[in-house]
C-alpha cells in the first residue's frame, strides 16, 4: 500500500486492489479521511479508465486530473507500470472526482490469469464508476483485430452480470489521433462498438435491448504526446473541463441512479469486490440497500454512543435523580432533535428506505434509553403533586371550608397543574401516553380524599355518639334509678329527644360531604341505632346491680317514713304493712328491669311479678309447677328475647337473694319495736299497784300527818334523779347489768363530790337570792313535771365540767 500526500497542484493516491487482488482495506480508510470524502454526501463522482498495458493510461490521467500515478519509463522499455487497481483525488475539479487506473489488458505479466481479472476489474470499474475512459490506439479503429475489441467485449460481458445497473457513460480517448478528422473516425468506431455489442450473449430480457440503454457513448481524441506535446496538453485540459460539475444534469455522469453516498463508497467498494472474487452475481440494488443497512447501522450506533456520552445528558440525568426538573421535555428533546438530525445529515443520501428504518430503530433506542428518567420525573411531579394536594387540602377543612368543596376544588386545581407539569415534561419525539400516570395522580388523591373523608366521618360519628353519651347515660340511670311507671315512657321521650337532636346536627354535617343518598341514609340509621344501643346498654349494665339497688330502696322506704326521716320504731308502727310497701316498691323496680320497653309495647311483667312474688301468699296452688308459677320460664309473654335482660327465672333468684338479705332488717326492727315498748313500760303491774295501796296506806297517812317528811322525801329525790342524770344510768345499763355496774362504781365518787361542791358554792349566795331560787324551782316542779330533772341535770352538767369532766344528758325522747 502507497499513499501519498496530496498538494495544492497534485491530488492524494492509494493503492485500491493489489496485483494479487486484495482489497487494500488498512489503506482506503486514511486515504476518505485525507480527502474527507464523507463530507461529500452524494457530491462526488468516480472515474475510471481501461485500456491495454504501455498504453498511456497513468500519463493520461496525470495530466489531465493532476494525480500522482506511476508512469512507464520509455528509456527502460515497455512493460507492466501499474499493477492492481489505484485510486486517486482529482486535484482543482469540483466536485470531489476519484480515479482509478486499471491494470492495463493484454500484458505478459499475468499470462493466462489476464483475462480473469481482466474481467474482474472491468467489472468492479463498472459498477462504482460514473464515467469509464477507455484509452485506445487511433490506428486500431476498423482494424478487425485491434487490441482493443477484447476490452470491449469484456466491458459488455460483465455488463449482463449487473442487474439492474444504472447507465455508465464510457469516454473513447483516441490517443495518437492521425490526420484523419475525428468526423470521420467516429461513425467508425461507433459502428465496431455495435458490433461488438450485437455479439455478446444477452440474457432473454436484453436480447433486443440497445445499447443506448446501458451506456452512453462518448469519443475524444488526442493527439501525440510524445509528438505533439503541446497539442496533447491542450486537447487534455479541454476534455478536464468537461469534468467539472459533472454530476449535474447534462454532465458527463448524468445518470446518478444507484450511487452510493460518500460516506459509505469505501465498504461499497469492498463488498462489491468480494462479491466479484467470489464470481457471484453482482445484484447492485439488493448491494445499495446492503450497504445502506451497514452504514446506516454504524451512523445509528455513532449517534447513540453520542448521546449516550453527552454532557448535557448526563448532567439533566442527574439532576433527575435528586428531583424534578423544570423544562426537562424541552431539554431532551433538544438533545434528541441534535443527535437525529446529526445522523438524517450523515445518512440522508443512502437508501430512504433503510435509512428511515435505521432512525427509527435509532430513536426508539434513544427513546428507550431515556424513558426511566421520563418516568422519574413523572413519578417526581406526582408525588410532589400529591403532596401539595394533601396540604392545600387540608387547609382548607381546617379554614372551615366544607369538604366537598374543598376535595373538588383541590382536585380539580393540582390534576390540571400536573397536566401542565407532566405536559412540559413530555419528549416531542416520543408518543407515550401518559393517561395511565395521570389516573395513577387521581387515584392518589381519590384515595387521600376518601382516607381523609373516613377519617373526618370517623371523627364527626365518634364527636355525636360521645354527645349522645353525654346526654343518655347520666339520665338513663337517674330515671332507672328512680323506676316507677313513668320510668320507660320518659327514657323513650328522652331518646326521641336526644336523638332527633343529634341526628338533626349529624345530617346538617353530613351535607357537607355529599354523600350518595344510601350511605348517608345508613350513617343517619347506624347514628339512630347507636342511641338505642347506648341506652339499651346501660339499661342492660343497671338491669346487672338490680338486686343492690333493690336492696337500696327497701332499705331507704323501710327504715324512713314519708318525710323521708330515720324511722324510729317506738311500737306503733305496723312493720308487716311498711315491710309489704317496700318489697312492692322493690319489686316494681325488678320489673322495670326486667325488660327493655323503647317500643311501647304493653306487657304484663309487673302484674305476673307482683302475682309470683309480692301476692304468692294468698295464690292458690294445687297445680302444676308450670301451670302455679308464672316465673318457671326463660322467656317473657310476647317480649322477644333480645329485649329481655332479665329472664323470669332469674328474676325470682334475685327475689328470693333478695328476700334473704333484707330479712334482717325486718327482723331488727321487729326486736327494736319490742325492745322499745319494754323500755317505756315504768310501772308496775296493776295488782302490784293496787297491794302497794292497801299495804302502805298507813306510812301514806303518817307522810300526809308529817310535812317534814315530805320535804326529806323531795330533797331525796332531786338528789337521786341529779345522780340519774349525771351517771345516765339508762345507757350504762343498755349494754348489760355487770358492765353497767363496773361504770356506774368508776363514776359514782366523782359524781358526788362535784354535787357537794356545787351545793357548797350555792350556799355562799345571799338568803334572798337562795329563798327566790328555791321559790322558782318549787314552781316550776309544781307547773311541770319533769322540770326538776331538767335543773338537776343543767347543775350536775355545771358541776361536771368544773372538775373537767363531762356527761351527756339524755334527750327528752330517749
Amino acid at each position: 500500500m502507497f499513499v501519498f500526500a496530496a498538494t495544492d497542484d497534485v491530488g492524494c493516491s492509494t493503492q485500491l486492489i493489489d496485483g494479487d487482488g486484495s482489497f487494500n482495506v488498512e489503506g482506503i480508510e486514511p486515504f476518505i479521511k485525507e480527502v474527507k470524502l464523507s463530507e461529500c454526501g452524494l457530491s462526488y463522482a468516480v472515474v475510471s479508465i481501461m485500456g491495454p498495458q504501455s498504453s498511456g493510461k497513468s500519463t493520461l490521467l496525470n495530466n489531465l486530473f493532476r494525480t500522482n500515478f506511476r508512469e512507464m519509463d520509455a528509456f527502460k522499455g515497455r512493460s507492466q507500470t501499474t499493477k492492481g487497481i489505484w485510486m486517486a483525488k482529482c486535484a482543482g475539479i469540483e466536485p470531489c472526482t476519484l480515479v482509478m487506473d486499471l491494470e492495463g489488458t493484454d500484458g505478459r505479466e499475468r499470462g493466462e490469469d489476464d483475462t480473469a481479472f481482466e474481467k474482474q476489474s472491468a467489472l468492479f470499474a463498472l459498477a462504482v464508476s460514473d464515467i469509464v475512459l477507455i484509452n485506445m490506439w487511433c490506428h486500431d479503429i476498423g482494424r478487425e483485430q485491434a487490441a482493443n475489441k477484447p476490452l470491449l467485449k469484456t466491458v459488455f460481458q460483465v455488463m449482463m452480470r449487473l442487474f439492474s445497473p444504472r447507465k455508465t457513460t464510457l469516454v473513447f480517448v483516441i490517443r495518437d489521433k492521425s490526420r484523419t478528422p475525428l468526423e470521420n473516425l467516429e461513425p467508425i468506431l461507433r459502428e465496431d462498438i455495435q458490433k461488438i455489442w450485437d455479439s455478446v450473449p444477452k440474457p432473454e430480457a436484453h436480447k433486443e435491448t440497445p445499447l443506448s440503454e446501458f451506456f452512453n457513448v462518448e469519443v475524444v481524441a488526442l493527439s501525440s504526446f510524445e509528438e505533439k506535446e503541446e497539442q496533447f496538453r491542450e486537447q487534455v485540459a479541454n476534455l478536464r473541463q468537461r469534468f467539472f460539475h459533472s454530476i449535474a444534469p447534462g454532465g458527463l455522469a448524468g445518470d446518478r441512479r444507484g450511487v452510493v453516498p460518500a460516506s459509505g463508497f469505501s465498504f461499497s467498494a469492498q463488498q462489491i469486490w468480494k462479491i466479484i472474487k467470489e464470481n457471484r452475481d453482482l445484484d447492485l440494488p439488493a448491494h445499495k440497500v446492503m450497504v445502506a443497512t451497514v452504514r446506516c447501522e454504524e451512523i445509528a450506533n455513532e449517534r447513540y454512543a453520542w448521546f449516550s456520552s453527552n454532557e448535557e445528558w448526563c448532567e439533566l440525568k442527574e439532576e433527575v435523580e435528586s428531583g424534578p426538573v423544570s423544562g426537562f421535555g424541552k431539554k431532551l428533546s433538544s438533545i434528541l432533535r441534535s443527535c437525529l438530525s446529526e445522523y438524517d445529515g450523515e445518512a440522508i443520501f443512502f437508501d430512504e428506505g433503510v435509512r428511515s428504518s435505521k432512525r427509527k430503530h435509532l430513536e426508539d433506542k434513544l427513546l428507550q434509553l431515556v424513558q426511566p428518567a421520563f418516568q422519574t420525573v413523572l413519578g417526581h411531579i406526582r408525588s410532589g403533586t400529591v403532596d401539595k394536594f394533601k396540604d392545600a387540602f387540608d387547609k382548607a377543612l381546617n379554614a372551615g371550608e366544607s369538604f366537598s368543596s374543598a376535595a373538588r376544588d383541590c382536585s380539580t386545581h393540582y390534576m390540571t397543574l400536573f397536566d401542565k407539569q407532566s405536559k412540559d415534561a413530555i419528549i416531542e419525539q416520543a408518543d407515550w401516553d401518559t393517561t395511565k400516570i395521570l389516573e395513577k395522580v387521581q387515584r392518589d388523591i381519590e384515595a387521600h380524599v376518601a382516607s381523609v373523608r373516613a377519617a373526618k366521618l370517623t371523627e364527626l360519628t365518634t364527636a355525636f355518639e360521645s354527645k349522645l353519651n353525654d346526654a343518655l347515660l347520666a339520665p338513663v340511670e337517674a330515671l332507672l334509678d328512680g323506676a316507677n311507671n313513668e320510668t320507660w315512657p320518659s327514657i323513650r321521650k328522652l331518646l326521641r329527644r336526644e336523638t332527633e337532636s343529634a341526628l338533626s346536627g349529624f345530617s346538617s354535617a353530613l351535607s357537607g360531604f355529599e354523600l350518595d343518598q344510601e350511605t348517608n341514609n345508613k350513617m343517619i340509621a347506624s347514628l339512630e341505632k347507636y342511641a338505642s344501643g347506648v341506652v339499651e346498654t346501660k339499661a342492660r349494665e343497671e338491669a346487672g346491680r338490680v338486686l343492690s339497688r333493690m336492696k337500696d330502696r327497701f332499705a331507704t322506704l323501710f327504715s324512713h317514713d314519708a318525710d323521708s326521716m330515720p324511722r324510729v320504731w317506738t311500737g306503733k308502727e305496723d312493720i308487716r304493712a311498711i315491710t309489704k310497701t317496700a318489697r312492692t316498691a322493690s319489686m316494681k323496680l325488678l320489673s322495670v328491669m326486667t325488660v327493655i320497653r323503647l317500643d311501647d309495647q304493653p306487657d304484663n311483667i309487673e302484674k305476673t311479678l307482683s302475682a309470683a312474688l309480692v301476692d304468692s301468699a294468698n295464690s292458690a296452688g294445687a297445680k302444676s309447677i308450670t301451670a302455679s308459677d308464672p316465673l318457671a320460664s326463660s322467656t317473657w309473654e310476647k317480649v322477644p328475647s333480645t329485649k329481655t335482660m332479665i329472664t323470669p327465672v332469674q328474676c325470682k333468684s334475685l327475689w328470693r337473694q333478695f328476700k334473704s338479705e333484707t330479712e334482717y332488717s325486718v327482723t331488727q326492727a321487729i326486736s327494736a319495736q319490742e325492745a322499745n315498748k319494754r323500755n317505756n313500760n315504768w310501772l308496775p303491774p296493776p295488782w302490784a299497784i293496787l297491794a302497794l295501796v292497801i299495804l302502805g296506806f298507813n306510812e301514806f297517812m303518817t307522810l300526809l300527818r308529817n310535812p317534814l317528811y315530805v320535804c326529806f322525801i323531795f330533797v331525796g329525790f332531786l338528789l337521786v334523779k341529779a345522780l340519774w342524770v349525771q351517771l345516765d344510768v339508762g345507757n350504762e345499763f343498755r349494754h348489760g347489768a355487770l358492765p353497767g355496774l363496773l361504770s356506774l362504781s368508776s363514776k359514782f365518787v366523782p359524781t358526788i363530790m362535784n354535787l357537794l361542791k356545787k351545793l357548797a358554792e350555792e350556799g355562799q349566795v345571799p338568803a334572798t337570792d337562795v329563798a327566790h331560787r328555791n321559790s322558782a324551782v318549787a314552781t316550776n316542779g309544781i307547773k311541770h313535771n319533769g322540770s326538776t330533772s331538767e335543773l338537776s341535770s343543767a347543775t350536775s352538767s355545771g358541776l361536771a365540767s368544773e372538775h373537767g369532766t363531762r356527761y351527756s344528758s339524755p334527750t327528752k325522747e330517749e
